[in-house]
């Protein structure tokens, strides 16, 4: 990284080079310890501008180094900081060095709210698409505050704001809860919204924005069967590429209005992520004839379900007709696990002679493009912008 900048930080006055686009670089931290994360990354950057910053103002002392201000090379990049590179990267995006930093995706962690607040102001408002700010304990009345301050981002599409310290059971938060959507409504662009782990518990409603989305995420929102009447009936149902509702309890109440909210999705939903919803193999003869009306559907997530070796055939067998479909991220079976509720060890050979099973299964139905598993790499399915 240090030695790919070094030859943009020096002053040179015959510089080719105007942009370097890094995004989408993956993160390497499932790759070994000695990876880049976007988090070093991140700080690897900020460290850079703060050097070229430096040098620029340094004394030009040669005739080489006279002339006309050499114009910075913008570094593209997406941002992960947290409170402990937090000021380095504030240093950074405010400094007028030879780089200069223009931020796509912007993700905090364990930030205060005016850690949060400083760094926003300090970002390019141009071609930024995401903001995610996690487990940054806002709490209601802090979203309330940094929500209408990204408003100045023309590009902003996606806000997510997982783990924020939300709950509207308490007392007197509805009004907060109506002053975070008039805010949320001032971003004309948005078509991403994660809430994920907020305790909505029935004031989905408040939340009714003027634009429909095409990504909805509520993992873990403790819903209630009015929070899904309202969605399937708002805008926003025909137009849901994406919606996750892992978390919620759909094996009792909440399973008759999920049932109608599927159809009202099924022309526009490509992504369903339905991991620990307490779904079992009793739950798949009503679940499967409304979830075959979402032709578009690519990504099934129903990790942490409670299914057997036999539930998942009879899922396999009643998606025959989502041809979209490509990527299925199922349960442990029920069968191979030590104990009757579906927790504990899992048996690697009993879960690879499904796996064998169910690909078998595929390849004789022609269906050999799609991907079955288990696995917790693929637990999360596609990014809303590659949908």
């Amino acid at each position: 990284m240090e030695e790919m900048l070094a030859p943009f930080s020096s002053l040179s006055p015959r510089p080719c080079l105007r942009v370097l686009d890094m995004t989408g670089i993956q993160d390497g931290a499932e790759h070994g310890p000695d990876s880049v994360t976007l988090w070093s990354r991140t700080v690897l950057l900020a460290k850079a501008c703060l050097e070229a910053s430096q040098r620029r103002t340094e004394p030009r002392g040669t005739k080489e180094q006279k002339g006309s201000p050499v114009p910075p090379v913008e570094i593209r990049v997406d941002l992960f900081v947290n409170s402990t590179s937090g000021a380095i990267l504030k240093a950074a995006l405010r400094g007028r060095g030879a780089l200069r930093l223009r931020c796509r995706d912007f993700h905090a962690e364990e930030l205060s709210l005016g850690g949060t607040l400083d760094l926003l102001e300090a970002l390019e408002p141009v071609g930024l698409r995401r903001v995610e700010l996690r487990f940054n304990n806002l709490g209601l009345a802090g979203l309330c505050q940094v929500v209408p301050r990204l408003a100045r981002f023309p590009d902003l599409a996606s806000v997510r704001l997982p783990y924020s310290n939300v709950d509207v059971r308490r007392p007197g938060m509805e009004d907060g809860l109506r002053e975070l959507a008039e805010a949320l409504g001032w971003l004309h662009g948005l078509r991403e919204l994660n809430l994920g782990s907020c305790r909505l518990a029935g004031r989905l409603r408040l939340l009714s924005l003027q634009r429909p989305l095409e990504s909805l995420e509520l993992p873990f929102c403790h819903l209630q069967p009015c929070d899904l009447t309202f969605l399937a009936r708002s805008p926003h149902a025909s137009a849901l590429k994406k919606l996750d509702l892992s978390g919620n309890d759909l094996s009792s109440s909440l399973l008759p209005p999920f049932l109608h909210l599927l159809p009202a999705v099924s022309s526009s939903l490509r992504h369903l992520d339905l991991a620990e919803c307490h779904l079992g193999d009793a739950h798949l003869p009503v679940l499967l004839p409304p979830l075959r009306l979402c032709v578009l559907l690519s990504y099934l997530g129903l990790f942490g379900n409670r299914l057997s070796s036999v539930g998942l055939k009879v899922l396999l067998e009643g998606t025959h007709p989502l041809s979209s479909l490509r990527l299925v991220v199922h349960p442990y079976p029920t069968d191979c696990c030590d104990s009757p509720d579906g927790d504990g060890d899992v048996p690697e050979g009993c879960v690879a002679a499904l796996q064998e099973e169910l690909q078998g299964m595929l390849r004789s139905a022609g269906r050999e493009e799609e991907v079955w598993t288990s696995s917790l790499q693929h637990h999360g399915g596609s990014d809303f912008f590659a949908l």
